[in-house]
């Protein structure tokens, strides 16, 4: 213990106070320990982010024995009056040149402009002053949650969230008040009113305290700092005198930014980071400090005596002279406030879900079970006993583990979801409960296909349950949740970006002004360098595997080289990792709850109000502090089942605009999995096993087509075998050939006994679901349940002497000797439990591959009896960057494009009357947007192209230049261009690239251009393929080389028989350099041909004279083997332009 006892009642970090402060609270609480304290207080700019790291550290400081008090709290930013801020703000949305100035962003990650904060802020939109507050108990807590949570709202936020005078006496009970630094409220009276004179400061400062005082009360204190600054000596002085004039106790902070001493720079060069790319005239390569003391304070968690220090050397330093009895009890008072004004307790964290998904009159088990037994009623299986025992087991360890409410909020987010969107079978391992599918929250009939409730929920668990929810739009339901239920009952979750090596390593070199191909010649390359290595260090032979920061440190030479040539980038670099760079949102997790806004402290982001802590792989905050998260994730393929059956019935029900009520009624007539024949051969041979792939979902990859051609599957559980193995695990281990090999020959199979067999049968007596080694473990083993048979799949990759490792001895010898006792001989157990560790580590889920292959099966019916109009909900649905691909593997059915025309092309892809064509929409136009279209589609059509230009019913504002030059050049507008103009290039020039306003302009431009004539095909080519996706194929490969290469026999690449042709052609569409693992450049180039299938080529060795055209015809003579594919070891050699 200090001789001086002290407390940090004002400390930053990163999770809070992003690019102002480096190091997450549990460092902080560690070097504060280390330094003689035992407590410290989290005070981060405006929100509460960090506050589950204090939890979970504090409580693990405490399992080690460290006596250690968390204390929570925060620095907001105040002003006077909200009122008269937004007077000033909605004036300045008024004013046309300040409203250009005005940020339409709303983000988590506001960066502390630190130097801004510390003088007079002169923009009144702008100003802002610190406040220290910091929770007494728990409902300080929880009025500081709604105080946040009321700070980030609309009507106090303009780049930083606000409170004002009212906002604290609202929400004043248990919470102590203090002034803060250069940046606070006391300062804010300093900087506003010193050039009038001492007085004028004074009398501002008595204002503020006695405001304070009103709202506090003795819970108000004026906050002392010691640094070289001049300008906070001045403000500790007029401080002092509040408390000589108002009675209020003072208090000594070091407002600590970083964990140690020695973090200083690291922080420096964090600040400078976080305005890299940022309009900051002089910020971002400005030079760091020589040393601390430039700086003029240190910033770290500082103990007792060196507070005292501080006081003295700064108040020397800058010549002031303070009362030295006064400044100790300032010191010493941070002590009594830690440890008599503020209890010591963590958070309540009770489980918090929704009261109003219980109907009136029941509890939360009793309206599970109805709803449940409801359900079951509607599927017909209420009086079956296998379903009402199975339904009865479930309940009850629901309703023991508490989750009743749970699945009630599951089952009203799904009733929402289906009444207006399709939704998916299911997901993960909630399919295997009978609860979900008589709840609807499922599809999937668990005991149809063997799914085990177990391994979605063990009775002897203590983890949350986790049911992920696909559904065709997802922030379409996230946001009609938050609409219908309440901003303060739903709440997306955030996600926490942070600095990676690779980046990182790229923004400091950036700053030091490294030559950029030095360091892309090293983040290039230094991944692959470090696979090996570590897989190696790790016993892995097979799969992907991604390095750790630490391993790519030790195992990549040329990274390694590069930071001895920039020392001191490696400690930045091993400084900044993992520090936060943004904030951003979950893709479908959200909470659900009752007032959320004072039970959390919500933040918003982007405009949406979201969660300020996160959960997902690299963290659990939420549940610790007693949220449950929600995944709503969106599933495009769901979109693409959707656009499919509008199309079906348009065409072929007679349905002129189908509503989501008819779409709903096809697919639980055709498509849901309990009406669906899921053993039709017709799809299986047409589609899986002749290799049909457009947009069948699970099946994008060419890997997994070619097992799934090899395996040939019949019905579901093939399917579901095949997605399970088709992973790195497996690959690598050759799982996938010798499925193939036994599914080939399962009259070679060989079972141990009945139990064997009937567990493994139907995956050709491999263990592929990991629901199969707890199925068998539990048939076979001395009295192991379900329930440890779930366990034992987790544990058994544990070694050593550890709890894991002890449960897995245990239950081997359990299973053992239930082997023995069934009649096998102990080297038979033995055999079959070393099976189970080997396929431990490959082993797939079953209730999700089940779900999931249900889903593919789905888009290959469609693809299989509704060609043409899933191939138009295909193309309507895939992404831009796979748009050309799509289209061409659209035109590889033998179906034709309709070019774009500005009249008769809509928003979506159509289909001709005669089935025959796909007419491409005007929303698949790079860079045109959907105002642009709604202004053409609502005006046409347009006879020439001075009624396209110069309507009175379009605005043009939404109908822009750009607009414009996209819709000339993907050739949309052909049909308005006559023969006044030359050709294509004087359309443009007179049309887009001098915009007319009149019709006398256009004239005149027709007239100035006429020399510009036409584009060129290449030209033509590129603009077309560039904007639209079509690539037109009778452009490029014209009919004279067509003719001559089919008469000597050359097959194009995707027919290539080894054995029948040493030639192929082809036409490149890109070239991907890339590296290998040991740093030589190969290309990967992308090529199609007349069957449109893409295909790439390896060209190893490239040499600097290599040269590929795109878009032109060649011939080669390739490499091919099955591993690589195409490849080829020399350009020049082996390639030929056809031209």
């Amino acid at each position: 213990m200090n001789k001086i006892p002290f407390v940090g009642l004002h400390a930053h970090s990163v999770a809070g106070s992003i690019f102002d402060a480096i190091g997450y609270p549990q460092e902080h609480m560690d070097y504060a320990f280390e330094n003689g304290m035992d407590a410290l207080a989290l005070t981060d700019h405006g929100n509460m982010n960090g506050l589950p790291h204090q939890v979970l550290h504090a409580k693990k400081m405490k399992e080690d024995g460290k006596n250690f008090k968390p204390i929570f709290g925060i620095e907001a930013y105040f002003i006077p009056s909200l009122d008269e801020w937004r007077d000033d703000y909605e004036a300045a949305k008024e004013d046309k040149k300040k409203r250009k100035t005005l940020s339409k962003d709303v983000t988590a990650t506001t960066v502390e402009d630190e130097d801004a904060s510390k003088k007079q802020v002169r923009n009144v939109l702008n100003r802002r002053r610190h406040l220290i507050l910091l929770a007494q108990d728990q409902e300080g807590l929880s009025n500081l949650f709604a105080m946040i949570s009321e700070s980030f709202g609309p009507d106090n936020y303009y780049r930083y969230p606000r409170v004002d005078y009212t906002t604290l006496k609202k929400y004043s009970k248990g919470v102590i008040g203090a002034s803060a630094c250069l940046g606070g409220v006391y300062a804010g009276n300093y900087w506003e009113n010193r050039e009038e004179g001492e007085s004028a400061v004074l009398n501002a400062m008595r204002e503020t305290t006695k405001q304070m005082i009103d709202i506090f009360g003795d819970r108000w204190y004026g906050e002392l700092q010691w640094n070289n600054i001049p300008e906070q000596h001045a403000l500790n002085k007029y401080i002092i005198q509040m408390q000589e004039e108002f009675g209020i106790e003072l208090i000594s902070t070091s407002d600590s930014h970083y964990p140690n001493p020695d973090a200083w720079k690291d922080r420096e060069l964090y600040k400078k980071l976080g305005w890299l790319g940022k309009p900051r005239p002089g910020y971002e390569n400005a030079e760091l400090p020589a040393g601390v003391e430039e700086i003029g304070y240190e910033l770290y968690p500082r103990n007792g005596e060196q507070m005292w220090e501080a006081y003295k050397k700064y108040s020397e330093s800058c010549g002031v002279e303070y009362d030295d009895d006064l400044v100790m009890k300032s010191i010493t008072n941070t002590y009594r406030i830690a440890h008599e004004r503020v209890e010591d307790f963590l958070p309540d964290n009770t489980v918090r879900l929704p009261d109003f998904v219980i109907p009136a009159g029941e509890t939360a088990d009793s309206a599970l079970e109805k709803f449940c037994i409801e359900g079951l009623r509607h599927l017909g299986l209420h009086s079956n006993e296998e379903y009402t025992d199975r339904l009865r087991m479930e309940l009850s360890v629901i309703s023991d583990r508490g989750f009743s409410k749970y699945f009630l909020t599951m089952n009203q987010i799904s009733q929402r979801a289906n009444e207006v969107m399709l939704t998916g079978p299911g997901r993960g391992s909630a399919a295997g409960s009978l609860v979900a599918y008589a709840l609807n929250i499922t599809q999937v009939d668990p005991l149809k296909y063997g799914l085990q409730f177990s391994r979605f929920m063990r009775a002897d668990a203590t983890d949350y349950p986790d049911i992920d929810y696909d559904v065709a739009d997802s922030m379409g339901l996230k946001e009609m949740l938050i609409e219908e239920w309440g901003e303060d009952k739903v709440a997306p979750i955030s996600n926490w970006n942070t600095l990676q090596l690779k980046s990182l390593i790229k923004d400091i070199s950036k700053y030091y002004e490294i030559p950029f191909k030095e360091v892309n010649d090293v983040t290039s390359v230094m991944l692959y360098e470090a696979v090996g290595p570590a897989k190696m260090k790790h016993g892995i032979k097979t799969g992907i595997y991604a390095p750790t920061f630490d391993e790519v440190m030790e195992f990549s030479d040329t990274l390694k080289g590069f930071l001895a040539r920039y020392p001191h980038l490696k400690t930045h670099v091993e400084a900044l990792h993992g520090q936060v760079r943004s904030c951003s949102r979950h893709a479908g997790g959200i909470v659900v709850g009752e007032d959320l806004n004072s039970r959390m402290p919500l933040i918003n982001s982007g405009g949406v109000r979201q969660t300020p802590w996160s959960e997902g792989m690299n963290v659990r905050h939420l549940e610790p502090m007693g949220f449950i998260k929600f995944d709503v994730l969106g599933l495009s393929t769901l979109k693409m089942i959707d656009g499919a059956i509008d199309h079906i019935l348009r065409r072929h029900h007679g349905v002129e605009n189908p509503t989501f009520k008819d779409i709903k009624a096809f697919y639980n007539k055709h498509l849901h999995p309990d009406v669906m024949d899921f053993n039709d051969q017709n799809v299986y041979n047409n589609i899986f096993h002749d290799g049909k792939w457009a947009g069948v979902f699970q099946f994008a990859e060419a890997g997994a087509q070619n097992f799934c051609r090899l395996a040939k599957p019949t019905n579901l559980i093939d399917l579901a075998a095949i997605t399970s193995i088709y992973r790195p695990g497996p690959l690598g281990a050759n799982v996938h050939n010798d499925y193939v090999a036994a599914k080939e020959s399962p009259q070679q199979l060989k079972f141990i006994n009945d139990e064997h067999r009937s567990v493994t049968e139907e995956t050709f007596g491999f263990l592929i679901f990991q629901e199969q080694i707890a199925e068998l473990a539990h048939r076979l083993g001395k009295d192991i349940s379900l329930d440890e048979g779930n366990t034992l799949r987790k544990v058994l990759t544990k070694k050593g002497t550890g709890k894991e490792a002890q449960v897995k001895n245990a239950l081997h010898d359990k299973f053992v000797e239930g082997c023995i006792e069934k009649g096998l001989p102990e080297k038979t157990g033995e055999k079959l439990w070393e099976t189970f560790e080997y396929f431990s580590g490959y082993g797939f889920n079953k209730s999700h591959a089940v779900s999931y292959c249900m889903i593919s099966y789905q888009c290959a019916w469609l693809l299989n009896y509704y060609q043409v109009e899933w191939l138009a909900a295909f193309l309507d649905k895939e992404p831009e960057a796979r748009k050309e691909k799509a289209i061409n593997v659209a035109k590889s059915f033998g179906l034709g494009i309709k070019s774009l025309d500005i009249n008769s092309s809509g928003r979506v892809w159509e289909i001709s009357e005669d089935g025959t064509m796909l007419i491409q929409p005007l929303s698949s136009i790079k860079g045109l947007g959907e105002a642009a279209i709604d202004q053409i589609m609502t005006n046409r059509p347009f006879a020439n192209i001075e009624e396209f230009l110069f309507s009175e019913s379009i605005t043009y504002s939404k109908l822009n230049k750009k607009s414009l030059g996209v819709l000339c050049l993907s050739g949309t507008l052909n049909t308005l261009m006559d023969d006044r103009f030359t050709g294509g290039r004087h359309f443009w020039s007179a049309v887009c690239l001098e915009r007319p306003r009149k019709e006398k302009n256009l004239l005149e431009n027709i007239a100035n251009f006429a020399p510009e004539g036409d584009f060129t095909d290449e030209e033509k080519i590129g603009y077309l393929v560039e904007l639209t996706g079509v690539f037109p194929f009778s452009r490029v490969m014209k009919p004279e080389i067509y003719n001559q290469i089919t008469k000597l026999m050359i097959p194009p690449i995707a027919n290539y028989d080894p054995e029948l042709c040493e030639c192929v052609w082809f036409i490149p569409r890109k070239v991907i350099p890339k590296k290998t693992k040991n740093g030589k450049t190969f290309w990967v180039i992308e090529v199609i041909d007349d069957t449109n299938t893409l295909t790439r080529i390896r060209v190893w060795g490239v040499q600097q004279y290599d040269r590929i055209h795109v878009n032109k015809p060649y011939m080669a003579k390739l490499e091919h083997n099955e591993k690589w594919g195409f490849s080829t070891r020399s350009l020049r050699r082996n390639f030929r332009l056809l031209a």
